[in-house]
């Protein structure tokens, strides 16, 4: 983590926070709040989204719901942000400048494994209703043919080795044990909250997590399946807001802003949107105080903003990297990325359910929002793990459009520019900085195809998306294909 260079600085705490200007501190004092959430993730998207969420309802009804953050992985974040009392800061990067605040709605800040005994017991806790959770797509470990728990995968393995107790590597276990500990000890009622961007991702982690319990060796794991039947739920959602990687800038900003060095800053478009399913087990933050909509059914929402938004994400990721861009706002100032992005919609709207937003208006906002050249979202961010994104966001929309003989150019332009960046680069990564969990699978594609560029690596590409059936559409396959040549020489032709 670079820091910027004004060493004199008082880091962010509650005994600096005098020093930031009043407008710009909590919209709550943290002392005042109580551990009622636990978040997996600690990354920025959730501090600059459900966090916020949470502070402006716990400011604007009185009710004290503080969120205690957990790092699956490295717990320095987590000693980081207890070294700021668990403030940090969030600017908006608007079009005609940035405008920054502190947040307060954290409460603690732990790690996975060297505090795993304190998360069980807030698992367990009566006080806790609500677990959230952003861990990626890759977080789940699902298996692509089924959507059933892998409990082949190294971490899911271990952790059934080690019994579902002690120090356990995956998120999925560390929630199916601490569920199970709930059950032991009262089991009240709780919520557990996908806000990863997964179709139906309240109804995938509901299945992942009862998959785990299956499987592990606990006597009692039949009276844990039939509590989870009847006392927690896992509703569905859609978040949506571009969070951008933090730069140097940005924290040299934040802190020109505040007064004070803060180590933790994050950064994020004007816009945020939060849609749940209104399905909750018991108590929860009153989001929607600050917008947050509750929905019967997220579906409409839910596949709108997958396929348009993300979709176009990706899309432009990968022709964007094709052609030498850096940034989403710099594939919107070339002279074919606002275009991409309105094809593409138009191409996907017809797949979309009634009951969502229009899908016009949206593309419309898709294209002010990504314009907004305060925004620096790295196009290698957003294009990597696309083995795990795309067949989401890309090809069930193809297969509609396909089935109802429907023409696809758009998609077949985004999926050759992704086959296009699965190449293998000089450092034996992709082609384009993008990292993916299937990157070696991905490379033997193109050292096994008959021809480099050719219809048989897209063939095997779409067979390691696990997506045999697409991979038989002599027709995609021929016409994906036949744009490789143009990308690879760093033309995008929509």
């Amino acid at each position: 983590m670079n820091l910027p260079s004004h060493p004199a600085a008082p880091l962010l705490s509650r005994h600096t926070l005098d020093r930031v200007p009043p407008a710009l501190r909590p919209a709550v004092d943290p002392g005042d709040l109580r551990p009622r959430v636990v978040h997996f993730g600690l990354g920025a998207f959730h501090r600059a989204h459900q966090a916020r969420y949470t502070e402006t309802a716990a400011a604007r009804s009185g009710e004290p719901w503080g969120t205690v953050v957990v790092a699956p992985r490295s717990a320095a974040t987590a000693n980081a942000l207890r070294s700021q009392d668990c403030l940090y800061s969030v600017t908006e990067l608007r079009p005609e400048g940035t405008v920054t605040q502190v947040s307060g709605a954290i409460v603690d800040a732990l790690g996975m494994q060297p505090d795993a005994a304190r998360i069980n017991g807030l698992l367990a806790s009566p006080d806790v209703s609500v677990v959230t959770l952003t861990i990626t797509e890759k977080g789940y470990h699902r298996r692509p043919d089924t959507g059933a728990l892998d409990t082949a995968a190294p971490g899911i393995a271990a952790d059934l080795a080690a019994g579902g107790t002690g120090v356990l590597t995956t998120v999925i276990a560390r929630i199916a044990a601490g569920l199970a500990a709930r059950m032991r000890s009262g089991g009240a009622p709780v919520s557990i909250v996908s806000c990863d961007n997964m179709a139906a991702n309240g109804a995938a982690l509901g299945r992942v997590v009862r998959d785990f319990v299956e499987a592990a060796p606990w006597p009692d794991r039949q009276a844990v399946l039939d509590w989870l039947a009847t006392s927690v739920t896992f509703p569905s959602t859609i978040v949506d807001r571009i969070v951008p990687a933090t730069t140097d800038a940005d924290r040299q900003a934040a802190q020109a802003a505040l007064g004070v060095l803060d180590a933790l800053p994050v950064v994020g478009e004007p816009y945020r949107q939060w849609v749940l399913e209104d399905s909750f087990a018991g108590p929860r933050p009153p989001w929607q105080l600050d917008g947050a909509l509750f929905v019967p059914d997220v579906v409409p929402y839910q596949l709108t903003k997958l396929r348009m938004l993300n979709g176009c994400h990706s899309a432009l990721a990968y022709a964007g990297a094709a052609a030498g861009c850096t940034t989403i706002a710099d594939t919107l100032a070339t002279d074919w990325g606002e275009q991409l992005v309105r094809a593409l919609c138009t191409e996907i709207a017809p797949t979309l359910p009634a009951g969502g937003p229009a899908p016009a208006a949206y593309a419309e906002g898709l294209v002010q929002r990504f314009r907004n050249p305060g925004v620096r979202h790295l196009l290698r961010q957003i294009g990597s793990d696309g083995s795990l994104k795309i067949p989401e966001r890309w090809l069930d929309t193809l297969r509609e459009l396909r089935a109802a003989a429907a023409a696809t150019p758009v998609l077949e332009l985004s999926l050759a520019a992704w086959a296009n960046a699965t190449r293998p680069g000089g450092d034996g990564g992709q082609l384009f900085g993008t990292t993916d969990p299937a990157a070696p699978a991905l490379h033997r594609c193109w050292r096994d195809g008959t021809h480099s560029d050719g219809e048989d690596t897209v063939r095997r590409l779409l067979h390691a998306l696990g997506a045999p059936d697409l991979a038989e559409d002599n027709a995609l396959i021929t016409a994906v294909a036949a744009r490789l040549p143009a990308l690879r020489a760093g033309r995008i032709e929509v």
